[in-house]
């Protein structure tokens, strides 16, 4: 059996019923990555300790699966396929019990994405839901907050074109690969979203929409998100599924108040009764959750080390000039390395250059070194 890559094998153990967030760690528990998984027999399968129903799934589909001809055929569209080893994989969405092992993205998705607000509600709204719908969107997205939504006709597509009307960006959750837009109608919309958000699923990306994926898509919007508006649903509404997948993620509810004679506000009303936070304008959201507050620990995330060469040069810096030669001397590593390291850590603002290749550590890494 061929030696695939773990990418490869995360995507290949996906498309096999059975095996999610929980049977994979005891895999790479066991095995130590999930190539060995991949490759063993069914009593090591039976040993890492995978259930022999399970096991006998794993053994009839791996030969009639190609995992590397899936992630071939995403490259292909350009498409990135994050797994929950990958280092930019979204830092909130792996914080929620169950979490996709595999995503696949088609657009891009920056770390100010991580400041964003799930907006969802009914396939038929009415004049008061598009209206409220697109002058809270308009407010948020102004204020530099990502809109989240389904992609679904109703409320969803009125939060991502209002989004992208105002400049803002918007990432779209689907129940279907990335490459089959549902529903149709929504194609030229989906590649506005492509240049200014993300469309994301955990479906291969020529998987059709079904119906059990609608559902399940809805816990990948709420766990991206800080919080999950429902700006009009009626009963039934699926909206109310994202609704209690947030809930279930300890994230923040929302909702805005309508008539009580109006079948459309049945559910969001009912949210509110339960507990969820009444929306009246954007403030109110922004106030929530301390919009301010998550901004500045992103800031502080972004220039904090990302990796042992940042960490090793900063031991070497310091408020005051310091020579690229004496880094180089200090720290025994070549000057290409420390000049492009260097190059890129004055790109994110971690040390300033002074002249004369003289670097010092910039103001906002010196206020994080005496915070942490």
């Amino acid at each position: 059996m061929n030696k695939l890559s773990i990418t490869a094998c995360h995507i290949g153990f996906s498309l096999i019923s059975g095996v999610g967030r929980v049977r994979l760690a005891l895999m790479e528990s066991y095995f130590g990555d999930l190539t060995a998984a991949w490759n063993a027999g069914t009593t090591e399968l039976l040993r890492s300790g995978i259930d022999s129903g399970t096991v006998h799934s794993i053994e009839y589909w791996r030969p009639r699966i190609e995992p590397e001809r899936e992630l071939e055929k995403a490259e292909k569209s350009g498409v990135q396929v994050l797994t929950i080893a990958d280092r930019a994989y979204p830092a909130r969405l792996k914080e929620i019990y169950d979490y996709p092992p595999v995503l696949y993205i088609k657009g891009t998705l920056l770390q100010e994405d991580e400041l964003s607000l799930a907006v969802v509600g009914t396939r038929k709204p009415t004049v008061y839901g598009r209206q409220v719908t697109e002058e809270l969107v308009t407010e948020l997205s102004g204020s530099g907050i990502t809109i989240a939504s389904g992609l679904a006709r109703g409320i969803d597509t009125i939060a991502h074109h209002t989004a992208l009307k105002n400049g803002g960006r918007t990432l779209a959750v689907l129940g279907s690969g990335v490459n089959v837009i549902y529903p149709a109608e929504n194609a030229a919309l989906s590649r506005r979203i492509v240049e200014n958000g993300a469309l994301i699923s955990e479906c291969p990306v020529d998987a059709g929409p079904r119906a059990e994926n609608f559902p399940r898509r809805n816990r990948i919007l709420s766990g991206l998100t800080l919080g999950t508006l429902v700006t009009e649903a009626g009963d039934g509404s699926g909206a109310l599924i994202t609704a209690d997948n947030a809930l279930e993620q300890n994230r923040e509810v929302f909702a805005v108040p309508g008539s009580i004679l109006s079948p459309q506000s049945n559910g969001s009303n009912r949210l509110i009764q339960q507990g969820a936070k009444l929306v009246r304008r954007a403030s109110d959201i922004m106030e929530e959750l301390n919009i301010h507050a998550v901004v500045g620990q992103l800031e502080f995330r972004e220039i904090l080390p990302e990796n042992d060469m940042e960490r090793q040069l900063l031991k070497f810096l310091a408020p005051e000039p310091v020579h690229i030669d004496d880094v180089c001397r200090a720290s025994g590593l070549p000057t290409s390395m420390v000049s492009s390291t260097l190059a890129m850590m004055e790109l994110k603002g971690m040390v300033k250059q002074l002249g004369g290749m003289n670097y010092a550590l910039s103001r906002q890494i010196k206020e994080c070194r005496t915070a942490v």
